[in-house]
C-alpha cells in the first residue's frame, strides 16, 4: 500500500514552502508562531469584542512588560512609525488628524540622521512630514571615523519640528540618552525604531529608560507573533493620538464610550473621522496573537531559547561536514545579537561558484533554501536559526555538498 503523505494547506494551494535560514523577514512570510499563538489567535477569531477595549487591554500588558506610561498594537513596526510620527504632529486636535496628510501649518518638520536613513522611513514620510536630514556618516563611507553628533539635533530644531526619528542598531551613534537629552530641552518627542532589536529581552524596557517618548517594535519577528503584527510603546498622551488615528471611528457620537485610560473623550472636542492609520487595520487575532507571544517570549528561559538556536547552527555545520574552497564557522554571539549563525566564507576563484550564485542555487532548489545575502560581496554567506525546524539544517548541508560538488 502507498503511505499517504500528510499535506499542508499550501499543497492544496500549489505554493511550495521555503526553508528559511535568513530569519523572520517579511519578504519570506515571517517566522513560524507557536501552536499556542495560533491556538489563542483561533479562540480570538470566534468572538467578537469591543475593539477600543481590548486595544486598553493590550495597552496594560504591553507597559507592564516595556516600563511605559502606554501601548499599543499595530499591524507591524512600520505602521507603528506612521501613527507614532502622525500622534507628534497633531497631538490631541482631531481637526489636525483629520487633515493629514496636508500638514501645512502645523509642526511638519522631523529629524532624522542621514546614517539612520533605511526604506521603512517611507512609514514616517508618508504623515506628510519633510524630513530634516542632518551629519555626514564618514565612518560608513570610508572616508573618516565620524558621524552625526547631539548638538546637530539641537541645531536642527526649529518651530516647525515635530519629532526627532531615531533608529536603534547596536552600532547606532549618538547614543540615545544624548539625542533625547537634546530634543527634550527644546520640547521634541523622540521616536525610536526599535523593530529588530529583540533579542535581548532587555531592549523592551531599555529605550522607554534612556528617554524615549514612543518605540516600535516588530510582533513577527523574535518575540514569534503573527507577521502583521507590531507595537507602539511609551507616552500616554502620544498613544492616544495614535490609537484616535488608527481605529474604526463610524460610531455617531452619542453611543462613543472609548475606555478613559486608552482615550480620554473628556480632553476632546468630539471624535476625529477615519484616521491616517485607518488603512493599517490590526484585527482582534493579531492582537490577541501579539499579546500571547510577548508573554511566551518574556517567560522563555533566555538561556533555552539560545541553546535550541545553537543546536539547530551545530546541526548544520555538522551535516557540511569539509566543504571544498570554503570555510565554514559557527559564530556564537551570544552577547550582541543573541542569536548563534553559520557562517560559510567562499574562495570563489577556486569553488567555481560566487557567493551570489550559491544563494541563487540554494534558492532555486527544490526544496528551496533561502539563505542571507548580506555579505555576499565579501564571498560569505550567512544561515540563521530562528526560523528552522528540526531537520532543514541537514538539508541545507546536504544541498550544500551537492552544489560545491561533493
Amino acid at each position: 500500500e502507498s503511505v499517504s503523505v500528510m499535506t499542508t494547506v499550501y499543497d492544496r494551494l500549489g505554493v511550495s514552502t521555503v526553508i528559511n535560514a535568513v530569519g523572520p523577514s517579511t519578504r519570506l512570510s515571517g517566522g513560524v508562531m507557536r501552536l499556542e499563538v495560533a491556538e489563542a489567535m483561533v479562540q480570538a477569531s470566534q468572538y467578537c469584542v469591543d475593539m477600543a477595549f481590548l486595544q486598553a487591554r493590550a495597552s496594560e500588558i504591553i507597559s507592564k512588560y516595556t516600563g511605559s506610561e502606554a501601548g499599543y498594537v499595530t499591524s507591524g513596526a512600520a505602521a507603528a512609525l506612521l501613527l507614532g510620527t502622525a500622534a507628534c504632529v497633531t497631538g490631541m486636535d482631531p481637526l489636525k488628524m483629520n487633515r493629514l496628510p496636508d500638514t501645512s501649518g502645523m509642526k511638519n518638520e522631523v529629524i532624522m540622521a542621514r546614517s539612520h536613513r533605511n526604506f521603512y522611513d517611507h512609514a514616517v514620510r508618508s504623515v506628510g512630514i519633510k524630513l530634516v536630514e542632518i551629519g555626514i556618516a564618514d565612518r560608513f563611507s570610508g572616508a573618516g571615523v565620524r558621524d552625526v553628533e547631539s548638538w546637530e539635533y539641537g541645531a536642527a530644531i526649529t518651530e516647525r519640528t515635530a519629532a526627532v526619528v531615531y533608529v536603534a542598531y547596536p552600532h547606532t551613534l549618538p547614543r540615545l540618552e544624548d539625542v533625547c537629552t537634546v530634543a527634550h530641552a527644546h520640547g521634541i518627542p523622540v521616536l525610536v525604531d526599535a523593530a529588530g532589536q529583540l533579542p535581548p529581552e532587555s531592549n523592551l524596557q531599555r529605550f522607554i529608560t534612556e528617554g524615549a517618548d514612543l518605540v516600535s517594535f516588530s510582533g513577527g519577528k523574535a518575540i514569534g507573533g503573527p507577521q502583521s503584527s507590531g507595537f507602539l510603546c511609551g507616552s500616554r498622551d502620544l498613544i492616544a493620538s495614535a490609537a484616535l488615528q488608527h481605529l474604526d471611528l463610524d460610531i455617531l457620537p452619542e453611543l462613543w464610550n472609548p475606555p478613559a485610560d486608552l482615550i480620554d473623550r473628556s480632553r476632546l472636542p468630539g471624535a476625529p473621522q477615519h484616521g491616517i492609520g485607518r488603512p493599517c487595520k490590526v484585527g482582534k487575532e493579531e492582537i490577541v496573537g501579539l499579546l500571547t507571544a510577548l508573554r511566551l517570549f518574556v517567560e522563555e528561559d533566555v538561556i533555552k531559547r539560545y541553546q535550541r538556536w545553537l543546536e539547530l547552527m551545530l546541526e548544520l555545520k555538522r551535516s557540511c561536514g569539509e566543504l571544498p574552497h570554503a570555510q565554514i564557522d559557527l559564530i556564537s554571539d551570544r552577547k550582541r545579537s543573541g542569536i548563534p549563525i553559520v557562517r560559510l566564507e567562499l574562495d570563489e576563484d577556486q569553488s567555481g561558484i560566487t557567493a551570489i550564485e550559491l544563494i541563487k542555487s540554494l534558492q532555486d532548489g527544490n526544496p528551496a533554501i533561502a539563505a542571507n545575502p548580506i555579505s555576499v560581496d565579501e564571498g560569505i554567506v550567512i544561515f540563521g536559526p530562528t526560523c528552522l525546524k528540526n531537520g532543514e539544517p541537514t538539508i541545507i548541508g546536504n544541498r550544500l555538498k551537492e552544489l560545491l560538488n561533493i
